[in-house]
């Protein structure tokens, strides 16, 4: 009895002294954050043997990394090779040095690097171009061509490249457009300097057509003589594009005659794209003239999927074959485009030269994976286990100190710095390693993590640990409510929260069936949840409650189709109807293929591949939904 007793007061004291570390922790990140060193230095002291007092030492010797000394900095990191604030702070010191143009030191120490971005790939740069080394010229010359705004560092890498010819004229407005095209005004207007004076960008007339581009495109007065009026007209007609076609049109009748016939290609392509978004039966027509320009403007990748797209749409299975074969190398072996490819074979009759496509897709675990398989005659199986980790290998997992830094970092709910932490950690693992630090997670009730990390498996898979299923029991009650599929319904939940119970959108949405606040409370009327507080949402009870009632409502008003009402939990009912084609029926793989949104199309494919995936984990037995029928024939508008 005493020993029992002893043991729940070390328990007690243990737990009161992690807690009280764990906040000390806390004080000491935001002295860090907001530079109070004193503050910093105290909460340190009571640290030293919390399992983050690597982040602690970090923190202490980066406030001091402008004072202190080379041996200093080299001591810290030989102390924690290997972890991830090493990484952090060779990548601090490599900025500072490269900034003061240390290249010896910055020499020994790049290569040792990780995790390197855009300022210290610059960095990187001006050593090489330094040295004269000519073979760092297409390196640098190629991030040239980048809408978003670069680092300092980059600046002399690009003067050092315009002197001496490497970037041309053409290339500087090559980058304007291209951050035009992208409303990047302030890059148009750095690359703009690099203009000689007479032909550069007028910046009043730029800013005038970023105010109100339909006004300044009605007030021109065909006044269209210099690149630079023309560019500002291109990107003027842009900007009325992403609202509505039909205006953008009108505005560029108006204007085309006035334009290069590369302008005119460059501008009916993008017209094109907007137009086939929006699923507009002139996409198509507009697509081939911008083609048949001479010269034309080579079109982007995201363009000709587009011009894929909307041949989908319309059955034009030759478009889509030359379309694909248009795209980028890297382009082209995108799962999605083998996949059409494929289709566009197999309607023309090249059969067997569909299989040598369908054939190695089919033995991916994505959706086009999956529609492969069934294009072969085969349904989707899977091993229980290929692998199946030992407790002994799970326990050793539970000691590497990586993961003991992410699972304090979660504990701390400082989820960014856990996901870095563990990222890192596992970055090298083994398959078996991998499937012992997803049961180290998934013990832990990170299932976040648990999933993500079985999911990086090449050769070795444990499908239980990817498509985990918690709180079974749970949803099993509700679904029987509202006879909903539970494959179906796990497949959502997994991609929506990966079952994170008290997770939040930056848009609001909360809980594991991300409910948006409007929806929660609507739902807790019907349901007559009295006294519904919106605290309640990450309750895992309520809000499976509430998710699966909207759910239920959402498939009812779109013909009981789990496609059709997976895209309207993600983006709203009322853009899933929107979708549909005017006048003919649509395979239902073309209608998720042509969402215009990226992240509902992302989303509702994966959502799909998932039930596919737990109706097997979670035995459904033979008489489970293909893919193909899940996915169904979605009906005319």
């Amino acid at each position: 009895m005493r020993n029992y007793l002893v043991g729940l007061i070390l328990l007690a004291y243990w737990g009161t002294s992690s807690a009280s570390q764990d906040a000390d922790f806390l004080t000491a990140r935001e002295a860090f954050q907001s530079g109070n060193a004193k503050r910093l230095d105290e909460s340190a002291a009571r640290l030293q043997r919390h399992v983050l007092w690597p982040y602690v030492d970090y923190y202490q010797q980066r406030m001091l990394l402008r004072t202190t000394d080379n041996a200093n900095i080299r001591y810290f990191l030989s102390r924690y090779d290997g972890a991830l604030v090493a990484d952090r702070m060779r990548g601090d010191w490599l900025k500072m040095l490269g900034k003061n143009q240390q290249w010896a030191l910055f020499d020994a120490e790049y290569p040792l690097l990780v995790n390197k971005d855009n300022e210290l790939l610059c960095y990187y740069y001006q050593r090489r171009l330094n040295t004269n080394d000519r073979t760092v010229l297409p390196e640098a010359r190629a991030l040239w061509f980048t809408p978003a705004s670069l680092p300092d560092s980059c600046t002399p890498v690009f003067q050092a490249l315009i002197s001496s010819g490497q970037i041309k004229v053409e290339d500087i407005w090559t980058r304007i457009r291209l951050a035009l095209e992208e409303n990047q005004t302030g890059v148009a207007t750095h690359a703009n300097r690099y203009l000689p004076s007479l032909e550069a960008l007028n910046s009043t007339e730029l800013n005038n057509a970023a105010k109100n581009p339909q006004r300044y495109l009605e007030t021109l007065k065909r006044k269209i003589k210099t690149r630079s009026d023309r560019e500002i007209v291109l990107f003027a007609l842009l900007r009325v594009l992403r609202n509505d076609t039909n205006p953008a049109y009108v505005q560029w009748l108006k204007v085309k005659d006035l334009l290069t016939a590369s302008d005119r290609s460059y501008f009916l392509g993008r017209l094109g794209h907007r137009a086939a978004m929006r699923h507009d039966s002139r996409a198509l027509d507009w697509f081939r003239e911008a083609q048949n320009m001479t010269p034309y403007y080579p079109p982007s990748d995201t363009v000709l999927a587009w011009q894929v797209r909307a041949a989908l749409r319309a059955a034009q299975w030759d478009e889509v074959l030359k379309t694909i074969e248009r795209m980028s190398p890297a382009e082209q072996q995108a799962d999605t485009w083998r996949y059409w490819k494929a289709r566009a074979l197999k309607t023309k009759g090249r059969t067997q030269d569909a299989n040598d496509i369908f054939i190695p897709l089919s033995n991916e675990h994505s959706f086009y994976g999956q529609l492969a398989r069934e294009e072969l005659g085969t349904i989707l199986t899977i091993a229980d286990k290929t692998y199946s980790v030992s407790n002994a290998e799970v326990s050793a997992m539970e000691r590497n100190p990586g993961l003991q830094r992410a699972l304090a970092f979660s504990r701390m709910n400082l989820r960014t710095e856990a996901l870095r932490e563990w990222s890192w950690t596992i970055r090298n693992f083994s398959d078996a390693e991998l499937l012992a630090a997803a049961e180290v997670a998934r013990r832990q009730g990170l299932y976040d993590r648990a999933i993500n990390t079985a999911n990086r498996t090449v050769a070795q898979h444990d499908f239980s640990l990817r498509f985990l299923s918690p709180h079974r029991e749970t949803l099993k009650k509700v679904l029987r409510q509202h006879e909903l599929d539970e494959a179906w319904v796990y497949g959502l939940i997994r991609q929506e929260s990966r079952f994170i119970a008290d997770i939040k959108s930056h848009a609001g949405a909360a809980g594991l069936m991300q409910l948006m606040p409007a929806t929660a409370e609507w739902v807790a009327k019907q349901l007559g949840i009295p006294n519904f507080r919106q605290h309640l949402v990450v309750d895992v009870n309520t809000n499976l409650q509430l998710g699966t009632y909207y759910l239920k409502h959402v498939l009812g008003t779109l013909d009981n189709q789990p496609l059709l009402a997976s895209a309207a939990y993600n983006a709203g009912p009322g853009r899933a109807r929107r979708w549909r084609d005017n006048t003919m029926p649509l395979e239902g793989a073309i209608y998720a293929e042509t969402i215009p949104f990226n992240e509902t199309r992302d989303y509702v494919k994966k959502v799909l591949k998932n039930s596919m995936y737990y109706a097997k984990v979670l035995d459904h037995g033979q008489d489970a939904p293909t893919l193909k029928e899940r996915l169904g024939v979605v009906r005319a508008k």
